[in-house]
């Protein structure tokens, strides 16, 4: 039987390195039931020959594979690894007469080996969830509106997919009918169902919560968000942060260093008059005593870690530099509209000069219902959260530049700008008015005939998450934050002074390259990260030290823009991943201190006070083991949503995307009993 995920005709190298923690943990098993028996007080010749053979038990257990990885890395990589120090040490343990410390040492480095890399896999593991994510079939309908079941893979871009309660979405797509609700957790880490209408945008792998829903695909499963996610993670994961490249090409040079230095020290302890036993004996406590194992793991433990936590979270890093470059940034840019707002028009006040606001909203809301214009839509958005049905009107006509005309049952209406009230001979002089008038707001005045009703303002507005990531930004040690806007002046100092910056770092009316320069100006006097909705911004996220994407499923400049995507426009992720770096970089900080001044003690205990090789041992392996687990301390540390409590099918879809068991879903449960 051979182990989950090799096939039998697998050659040996598969064996031994592409599912490695599973063999690990076999010979790790293997070997220390066997060292137990091994060490069993027994009595006589019987007792002594099954103890020298459990004790080569172990050493085959324990070192058959390290040692077959040391030949494979020595052989196709000219790399001398710590595999190969750790094989030696234990030979030469056994041979100046002390095998059990030899079969101790590989006991517990299969032990330690096997904990990195399971641990390590953790995040590994994510690309295999994200597969899992992906539907194999969708319902697909013909141009006869027949619907058949089709492989996913084969749906085409304007192909029209069915989608059921319950039903996983096969394809990124646009909503043809239909209304209904989404869990998008499992791509943008939303913790509630989103609501979907048509025209809305829909990704791959999210789930349709409720209703029947008919959606045209606009990408193809190879170029879909989930595919570019997997690109992502992979990539991430390919690439190494600076103090990564470094502990690996310390470790290859120290590994060369310690070998001789090993050798050296058996020629001295040798010449200076020990027996070659004890000279040798000493060079192998020096062999463990010095090997960088928990310098070398003590990196790529923290990084991977924070990489799993900020992509469970629906912030994806393009590797671990970005994570230990936004670690060291203290200037924050971020462009306003889309990014620090929410890049759609909401209505802001509501002035109705009798009073009665309802009867005001449901005439204005009338009047805009057949208007295309992002205000009209504001209007009958505002309608809707109000509960006002609008009024039927009639021989409604656009006036260019201007607004909009038409009739109810009483007359004419007429709604727009002061340039249409002009020219239907209307004064708009009113106080209530005139204090909308003088704010850096939309006005949008509603009248009858010769007089006037009210107005609305209708502005972009800031998130509701924005004020207090930047609060977050600026506990977190940011020292800078500037706010970069095409807009007005007086829209830009409106948004800006709301989100409590200070006037000098408010620019305005900026093109793109005007970002991309004041980027650069920022950038010479320290790290910058710049944030924006990856469209018109793309240029200012290359130029920054770390470009992060606002919203960025479905977004493909962004994608391939940005050293970071947030795919949620939940500003508090931003602050968390800030805070999550700085996080990793105090871990990072706290292994290597911790690695370093271990070996120093092991290696000065082995040259003059006599280290045991047992002690050696374990000082080795604990330090290396305890240098993952502070790595996987960040694995607790999650990005997390603010402005909800995770609902039951936001959690499961969540744990989906590390490859954990998905919680109980009751809901979830109930609409897939509907669908059937």
């Amino acid at each position: 039987m051979w182990p989950t995920g090799i096939k039998q005709g697998d050659d040996v190298k598969t064996l031994f390195n592409l599912d490695r923690s599973i063999v690990l943990t076999t010979f790790t098993g293997i070997g220390m039931l066997l060292a137990i028996f091994a060490l069993w007080p027994l009595q006589g010749e019987a007792a002594g020959l099954v103890s020298v053979v459990g004790l080569a038990l172990v050493y085959l257990a324990g070192g058959l594979p390290a040692g077959w990885r040391a030949v494979l890395t020595l052989w196709e990589e000219r790399i001398l690894d710590i595999d190969l120090l750790m094989v030696v040490a234990a030979i030469a343990a056994a041979a100046v007469g002390a095998p059990f410390e030899g079969a101790v040492l590989l006991t517990l480095f299969s032990i330690s080996t096997t904990l990195e890399e399971r641990a390590l896999g953790r995040a590994r593991r994510a690309i295999e969830a994200l597969m899992a994510l992906r539907p194999e079939t969708a319902l697909r309908r013909g141009p006869d509106g027949s619907v058949s079941e089709v492989p996913a893979t084969d749906l085409k871009v304007d192909d029209i997919v069915i989608l059921r309660p319950g039903a996983r979405v096969p394809a990124d797509a646009v909503i043809a009918s239909g209304r209904g609700s989404l869990d998008e957790a499992n791509i943008t880490g939303e913790s509630m169902p989103v609501a979907k209408e048509p025209g809305a945008q829909i990704f791959e792998a999210t789930v349709n919560i409720d209703g029947v829903l008919e959606a045209a695909v606009t990408k193809t499963v190879e170029e879909s968000t989930v595919a570019r996610m997997i690109a992502l993670v992979t990539e991430a994961q390919a690439a190494k942060a600076p103090s990564e490249r470094f502990s690996a090409w310390f470790g290859q040079r120290y590994t060369i260093a310690v070998m001789v230095g090993a050798f050296l020290a058996f020629a001295a302890f040798y010449w200076l008059g020990r027996e070659w036993e004890e000279a040798l004996y000493r060079a192998a406590t020096l062999l463990v005593a010095a090997s960088p194992c928990a310098i070398v793991i003590s990196v790529p433990a923290a990084i991977l870690s924070a990489l799993s936590a900020a992509a469970r979270g629906g912030v994806l890093f393009k590797g671990g530099a970005a994570l230990e470059t936004l670690a060291a940034v203290d200037t924050f840019a971020f462009d306003k509209t889309g990014t620090l707002t929410t890049g759609k028009a909401s209505v802001t006040q509501v002035v109705a000069l009798d009073g009665n606001e309802q009867t005001f909203l449901s005439l204005l809301a009338g009047l805009e219902a057949q208007s295309e214009h992002h205000s009209a839509t504001a209007i009958r958005q505002e309608a809707v959260v109000r509960g006002v049905a609008p009024v039927e009107v009639s021989n409604v006509a656009t006036r260019p530049s201007a607004g909009i005309v038409g009739s109810d049952s009483e007359g004419l209406l007429w709604a727009g700008n002061p340039r249409l009230a002009e020219q239907m001979g209307v004064s708009i002089d009113h106080p209530a008015l005139r204090a909308l008038a003088a704010e850096a707001q939309t006005v949008i005045y509603l009248g009858r005939d010769s007089s006037v009703l009210g107005a609305v303002t209708v502005a972009d507005t800031a998130r509701a998450t924005s004020k207090p990531a930047l609060a977050t930004l600026r506990e977190g040690g940011v020292e800078r934050i500037v706010m970069m806007t095409g807009d007005r002046l007086p829209v830009a100092l409106r948004i800006g002074t709301e989100l409590g910056l200070k006037r000098e770092e408010i620019h305005a009316d900026m093109l793109p390259e005007d970002k991309v320069r004041m980027v650069g100006e920022l950038a010479a006097g320290g790290k910058v990260t710049f944030v924006g909705d990856g469209v018109n911004d793309a240029a200012a996220l290359a130029r920054a030290d770390v470009g992060i994407a606002m919203g960025a499923a479905g977004s493909d400049v962004a994608l391939q823009a940005a050293d970071v995507a947030l795919l949620s426009e939940d500003m508090g992720r931003l602050a968390d991943a800030h805070r999550l770096s700085r996080r990793t970089a105090t871990v990072i900080r706290q292994n290597l201190t911790f690695a370093m001044g271990a070996m120093a003690i092991l290696v000065i205990g082995g040259l003059f006070f006599e280290l045991p090789l047992p002690l050696a041992v374990i000082g080795h392996e604990g330090g290396t083991v305890l240098v993952v687990l502070n790595g996987l301390r960040l694995l607790r540390d999650p990005i997390r949503a603010r402005e909800a409590k995770p609902t039951p099918a936001a959690q499961g879809s969540s744990d989906l995307v590390m490859g954990q068991p998905p919680q109980r879903q009751p809901y979830r449960r109930k609409v897939a009993r509907r669908a059937a």
